[in-house]
């Protein structure tokens, strides 16, 4: 093993009172949703609002002066970025931070707040990688991965160290991979401390680059994912070695179930997760038959989510439990009929958000027409007994559904 339990209790020590020892904390609700008994570790909590505090201060810590002085640089979708950049602007070091061109607003903004040099090249991490490679070679700079890198490997350890210190008898713990650096390192130290330990990682189906790899299959990954700090195509090759041997399952989640461990998260412990933060909650939401009687550590790795996308997912979450909805509704058009709609719809305690009256792109003979209203509802069965009174008023009326994209893997 490229890393042992005295190197991650080291970097332990050395992390001290330089980052948080985040909460982990049960949870109540969470444990009466999926049957399993759940404990959270905020990572969110970081000064920079993620795990990445650990690695890149260790990483930082073993620089020699003079590597100190040429400088470094990074690529990152937000988390590594800010980190590095965070510790570096502590200790005096210049940085510089490639990102993908799409990376969240909210983490670009911060990268620069802490005196970072930010170049946004590529659509991935991937990408951005290539070009951090040549500036580095042409600035004489220090590489410092986000992943791939046993120093990083080490500090990222630290957490699955906190987890087993504050629940010594967990049974799994599950994990987010993108490049395997914090899955590799979780499972060294609570394999270590306890061997009999479940380790589990989850994936966003887009990017199932470890999963693909471990199982010999050619890695086919690319999309927009709401998970973008994980959206990795290239495994750690430090990494993957110790997740074959320590990690015992890897879980894909889709975007919808992403998005429900935001909208989760951010309902019941009231806390903000970015989506590959929530990807080991949406898994055991997913999958709670897997995990029923267990206790389990759900590693949430960050809150650096764009409020446009907290947004987004709030709504999609409003719809997906019935409490939004948009029906359709065929009328005839005629004076009055949207003003006995209105009553129907009012007497059934709704409350009407949007109202599109559509003539001209209707499919309906032209004294009829479609009317597209979009309500604020209990649930579906709320939703049910509004179309039903509809109906029986001599409205045709359908739900308008919102289709999601399969997945193929």
């Amino acid at each position: 093993m490229p890393v042992t339990l005295d190197d991650i209790r080291a970097a332990s020590e050395l992390l001290d009172g330089q980052v948080v020892k985040t909460p982990c904390n049960h949870s109540r609700t969470l444990s009466q949703m999926s049957g399993a008994m759940v404990y959270v570790k905020f990572e969110n909590l970081q000064f920079t609002a993620s795990f990445k505090d650990r690695g890149s201060l260790v990483k930082m810590s073993s620089l020699t002066d003079d590597e100190k002085k040429r400088g470094v640089i990074a690529m990152s979708a937000g988390n590594h970025a800010q980190a590095v950049a965070y510790h570096a602007q502590r200790l005096g070091v210049p940085s510089t931070i490639v990102m993908p061109v799409g990376a969240p607003t909210v983490k670009v903004k911060n990268t620069r707040r802490f005196g970072a040099h930010v170049v946004l090249s590529g659509e991935t991490i991937d990408e951005a990688a290539i070009a951090a490679r040549e500036i580095a070679a042409e600035q004489n700079l220090v590489f410092v991965h986000p992943y791939d890198d046993e120093k990083v490997m080490t500090g990222q350890g630290t957490v699955g160290l906190e987890m087993m210190e504050a629940v010594p008898d967990l049974d799994v713990i599950i994990v987010p991979i993108g490049g395997g650096g914090l899955i590799s390192g979780i499972a060294t130290a609570a394999k270590a401390i306890k061997p009999e330990i479940e380790i589990v990682g989850v994936e966003a189906a887009m990017f199932p680059s470890m999963y693909q790899s471990l199982q010999g299959l050619s890695v086919k990954a690319g999309g927009r994912t709401i998970a973008d700090g994980i959206a990795v195509k290239t495994p750690g090759k430090v990494n993957m070695p110790v997740i074959k041997e320590l990690v015992s399952d890897i879980i894909l989640v889709t975007e919808d179930q992403l998005e429900h461990g935001v909208q989760t998260f951010l309902e019941i412990e009231k806390t903000v997760s970015e989506g590959g933060g929530a990807a080991p909650l949406a898994a055991l939401l997913a999958h709670p038959e897997r995990f029923t009687g267990k206790k389990v550590g759900l590693v949430l790795t960050g809150g650096n989510i764009d409020s446009r996308i907290i947004s987004a997912v709030i709504e999609h979450g409003l719809v997906r439990d019935g409490r939004m909805v948009q029906l359709r509704i065929e009328i005839p058009d005629a004076p009055g009929t949207l003003a006995a709609i209105s009553k129907i719809i009012g007497d059934c305690d709704a409350n009407i958000i949007d109202v599109y009256h559509q003539r001209a792109f209707s499919s309906l003979p032209v004294k009829q027409a479609d009317l597209d209203v979009v309500l604020e509802t209990l649930d579906r069965d709320h939703i049910a007994d509004i179309i039903s009174k509809l109906t029986a008023a001599g409205f045709q009326t359908r739900e308008m559904k919102v289709e999601t994209p399969a997945l193929a893997v």
